[in-house]
């Protein structure tokens, strides 16, 4: 790299009889941060590529595994991948023509090397990644998205890096019965050198970073690899395939950077499913307690890569230049019965698009009015408000959602000492399930507690729905809610989730509340993510902020429902309400929160709405 720092790769080349082939070769590049080797072993892309006429290199990035230098978040990113594009476009087997791949942070190299302005990049399939940490991915509306914090933990139990456990005891540490992450998700926020991060500093550090930087720093939140959409200009006018899925954590994102990037470049298309967060799991087809049928998969994704590096790579593009746009996967539609797998068949098809927003989208409000109904009919009393006490030591427990990498690693299997030696599959734990779940507690839920009823029949859980629906209604594309409220606390933080309400029926005799999306505001951001504003008690405030888009049809007898509410833990921070520097307070206060919907305040969810003609 530019500073002197060596980053490991592997390199898998063509032969023939036995013989490397020496002509110059289109290159696939794969940089992760989760260990090259196993990647390879697990789902062998390297010798794929490799035998279909591609040279692959695959590397570990800084700080990780076989490489050098110190881990800092997704920092060095953007500076590593130009450099080993630079580095490969000097070897005597590459033609010049470089296409990369991967998912999450490996869909973050991309993006991060691609705003640079590489010239030898000439195809990329960014799946499932980001482009602003600050405003969705890693920070949310102010609050922070705790799977990173995790990811500290986790990673850093499992990294190999010779330089990093020089000192066996570290690895022990790490590894040897130390306090897990759940313990320390009750006893947020952390300390400087009481947590087990301490044995590994540049950990530590980065972990407070994305802490304690909760006002926007450009110099920081807006560096090339934290913050890819500042610099879709300088990106490459390639073909490029964003994927992602409806119950991944990077949703939002994938729409923006598609937005983003298809508005000033010539082939840019998006692809959307009912998935999780992974590559695998967009050949599953589930998600969560959800099944959304067969057709709902893609047969490879290997093969997906492959169809569109051909084309890019070695074709004249026309198969690419075939493709719609945007295709995505409208949800909704099964028969709600149990399958036998014991999941909710929700259902689903594909369809073809040319933009996103759909220009036909017919943005709707619904109101909420203070009895729970959720209508079209904006409310016409002169005053009224609900208020209920959020007690941050109490959270509102999260079922399901758009999460990644909110996981622990158990211990080491009996017998061995070596981390190394030990698979993460074989020791992650999840601490949140990504994906729909009905709105109920459960045992499988972090911080749920028995009897275990519906989230919604919790005090300080606001529950709005319309009517019985007489026909479909399909919602497709971004969703935003408008709130009007007041808070007895200097700050506090407002949620929102979007549910489609099944009736009951012989497998759910009490129906099944649906999660479908989700999203946080916190308040002192109301204005603006430079500088936090605190607020008055009692003063009202205004505050919009977007979901991560969706797309569902909620069949007629179903009901569309918001729930309104203070926390969503722990898929996101919890506000203290205390209005302490984030992520350094020592106190917590309950705060009792209103939400007005009278005439002159009228709050709203805003749905898209996809006429049916």
């Amino acid at each position: 790299m530019r500073d002197g720092v060596e980053l490991a790769a592997d390199l898998y080349r063509p032969a023939q009889a036995a013989a490397i082939v020496e002509e110059p070769l289109p290159v696939l590049l794969f940089r992760t941060p989760y260990n090259k080797v196993d990647f390879e072993r697990n789902q062998n892309y390297g010798n794929y590529f490799g035998r279909h006429g591609y040279i692959v290199v695959m590397q570990d990035c800084r700080g990780c595994f076989r490489s050098g230098g110190e881990v800092n978040f997704l920092i060095p990113e953007a500076e590593d991948g130009y450099d080993t594009l630079e580095w490969i476009d000097a070897q005597p087997w590459s033609n010049g023509k470089v296409g990369s791949f991967g998912t999450s942070w490996s869909g973050w190299t991309q993006t991060a090397m691609a705003a640079l302005g590489p010239g030898n990049l000439a195809a990329m399939i960014p799946n499932m990644s980001g482009a602003d940490a600050y405003s969705s991915s890693v920070r949310h509306n102010g609050a922070l998205e705790l799977r990173f914090l995790a990811w500290a933990f986790w990673h850093s139990a499992g990294n190999t890096q010779a330089a990093l456990k020089a000192d066996p005891a570290v690895d022990a540490g790490l590894n040897a019965g130390p306090v897990r992450f759940s313990d320390w998700l009750t006893r947020l926020p952390m300390r400087r050198g009481q947590t087990q991060l301490k044995l590994v500093p540049a950990y530590e550090k980065w972990a407070f970073d994305i802490v304690t930087r909760a006002d926007y720093d450009k110099d920081y939140w807006g560096h090339p690899s934290m913050a890819p959409k500042l610099f879709w200009d300088r990106f490459p006018d390639i073909p490029t395939l964003l994927v992602g899925g409806w119950y991944d954590s990077y949703t939002r994102a994938t729409f923006e950077n598609y937005c983003g990037l298809s508005a000033g470049k010539s082939c840019v298309k998006v692809l959307v499913g009912p998935w999780t967060h992974g590559d695998t799991t967009t050949e599953e087809s589930f998600s969560g307690d959800v099944e959304f049928g067969p057709d709902s998969t893609l047969d490879s994704f290997r093969g997906l890569n492959h169809r569109w590096f051909d084309a890019a790579l070695k074709g004249d593009g026309s198969a690419i230049a075939d493709q719609p746009p945007v295709r995505i996967f409208v949800m909704g539609g099964g028969n709600g019965h149990r399958t036998p797998a014991g999941r909710l068949l929700h259902g689903g098809r594909w369809r073809d698009e040319e933009t996103w927003p759909l220009p036909r989208t017919a943005y709707t409000d619904f109101y909420l009015h203070g009895d729970g109904r959720l209508t079209k009919e904006p409310p016409s009393c002169e005053s009224a408000g609900t208020t209920y006490s959020f007690d941050p030591a109490h959270p509102v427990p999260s079922i399901g959602g758009n999460v990644s990498s909110l996981n622990q690693l158990g211990p080491l299997p009996a017998g061995i000492t070596d981390p190394g030696l030990a698979t993460y599959a074989s020791r992650a734990e999840d601490l949140m399930q990504a994906g729909g779940f009905d709105q109920v507690e459960n045992r499988d839920c972090f911080g749920c507690r028995r009897p275990y009823l519906p989230l919604g029949s919790r005090p300080d859980v606001l529950v709005f729905e319309t009517a019985t629906l007489t026909e479909d209604v399909e919602v497709t594309g971004p969703v935003s809610v408008t709130l009007w409220v007041a808070t007895s606390a200097v700050d506090t933080d407002f949620t929102a989730k979007l549910i489609d309400v099944y009736p009951p029926n012989p497998s759910y005799p009490h129906g099944y509340a649906l999660n479908l999306t989700d999203s946080i505001q916190r308040l002192r951001y109301r204005d603006g993510r430079e500088h936090g504003e605190l607020v008055g008690s009692g003063e009202v405030v205004k505050v919009t902020f977007p979901l991560y888009p969706t797309s569902n049809l909620f069949v007629a007898g179903h009901r569309i429902r918001v729930d309104i509410s203070s926390s969503n833990f722990p898929r996101f921070d919890v506000n203290p309400n205390t209005g302490e520097a984030i992520g350094c307070e020592r106190r917590r206060v309950v705060a009792d929160n209103t939400v007005f919907h009278d005439r002159q305040r009228r709050s709203v969810i805003t749905l898209p709405v996809i006429p049916s003609t």
